[in-house]
């Protein structure tokens, strides 16, 4: 095994975990205010082709990103609408949203198909970013630098600021929390916001990145594999980035396995283990006792003040 096969896994590896790690930051916050929402993928997906037909049709990426970002964040409020101020049950509008979601992305997407953009690339000079044994460091794309930053800020955020408490207290006890003054309604509305916004993002990374031609559901289920990473967490920061980069070596092996042609398992056992390993994930910690990896209180609750 050469150095430059370590370097050339690792820079494959840190790229395919990106929009997980991504989507999951997300949907952190999401979740620390008490509001499941199983519609990341459909999130993503919007994200999807709005940052790819953007960047197509005006040539400038970082339009497209923006893009993405607001149909993220407007596909997640239509959501909060309907749960926060209407009283939906989470889990079935979070469907509704991810059934949603790929059958806008394809409607729009049939004007793309087969259409080819040139991916973003790293915002470092060529000497560092192109370079043999540099580019493990300087060789991705802004996607990867902004996924690592914004985990180690909610982190901080979450733990250590006066907001990040209230957004817990409103996860754990919401009508403590409104007796006590605090807006739950307006601080779900928010964190939900937020959250479609970075699957937004993620959503943008899969067509401006990692594979910057457009195909239906290119996504291929990371939005899901996004939720049980939450879960794997514990609904912890700081164990999204071990948890993600798990997932993203499981998927780098599939593309080894394809590659490669003599792998001792075939490609399509490794295309099944990061979703067998969600679900496995999803059922221990489920069974799990005690506070560690214990989810919020409030958690897919609707909220119904008391007066």
């Amino acid at each position: 095994m050469t150095l430059t096969f370590i370097i050339d896994a690792l820079v494959t590896v840190i790229g395919i975990t990106t929009p997980i790690l991504l989507a999951a930051s997300g949907e952190l916050v999401v979740e620390k205010s008490g509001v499941i929402n199983l519609g990341v993928e459909g999130m993503m997906l919007v994200g999807t082709i709005a940052g790819f037909a953007v960047t197509f049709e005006t040539g400038n990426p970082w339009l497209g990103i923006l893009v993405a970002t607001l149909a993220g964040a407007t596909a997640a409020t239509i959501f909060a609408v309907l749960v926060l101020s209407l009283g939906a049950n989470q889990v079935a509008t979070g469907l509704a949203l991810t059934i949603f979601g790929i059958g806008l992305s394809s409607l729009i997407g049939s004007n793309y198909v087969g259409i080819a953009i040139d991916p973003v690339e790293s915002p470092f000079p060529d000497a560092l970013a192109n370079d043999s044994f540099w580019r493990v460091i300087f060789g991705h794309s802004p996607f990867v630098y902004f996924a690592i930053v914004l985990v180690l800020a909610i982190g901080w955020f979450i733990n250590k600021t006066r907001a990040g408490l209230v957004l817990r207290a409103v996860g754990e006890n919401d009508l403590s929390a409104h007796s006590i003054g605090y807006p739950v309604i307006a601080i779900r509305y928010a964190a939900v916001a937020f959250g479609g916004a970075i699957a937004g993002i993620a959503g943008a990374d899969f067509s401006m990145v990692i594979s910057p031609l457009w195909a239906e559901q290119m996504t291929a289920g990371r939005g899901w594999i996004a939720l049980a990473l939450v879960v794997f967490a514990g609904w912890r920061a700081g164990r999204l980035l071990a948890g993600a980069y798990f997932f993203g070596v499981l998927m780098a092996l599939e593309l080894y396995a394809k590659a490669s042609g003599h792998a001792i398992f075939p490609s399509q056992f490794w295309a099944a283990m990061p979703y067998l390993i969600a679900v496995i994930v999803l059922a221990l910690i489920s069974s799990r006792d005690g506070k560690d990896g214990k989810a919020p209180a409030c958690l897919g609750k609707p909220f119904i003040p008391n007066g």
